[in-house]
């Protein structure tokens, strides 16, 4: 099943990630307090593997 971005970009939002830049093709949002970016696809949706990345580059897996 693939995932939404549009609800990925509001997740990572609403857990403070801030929009830095636009890449060509992607989106690199960046936090405050963590390190590292995280790069989201400009597509309406993306893959499950990609949406996992995702997920683990924010903390979001238990």
């Amino acid at each position: 099943m693939e995932a939404s971005v549009r609800r990925i970009r509001r997740r990572l939002e609403r857990e403070g990630w801030y929009l830095q830049r636009h890449g060509s093709n992607h989106d690199i949002y960046r936090h405050p307090r963590v390190t590292g970016i995280i790069v989201v696809p400009r597509h309406r949706t993306v893959s499950p593997g990609v949406a996992r990345s995702i997920a683990k580059q924010a903390g979001w897996e238990e």
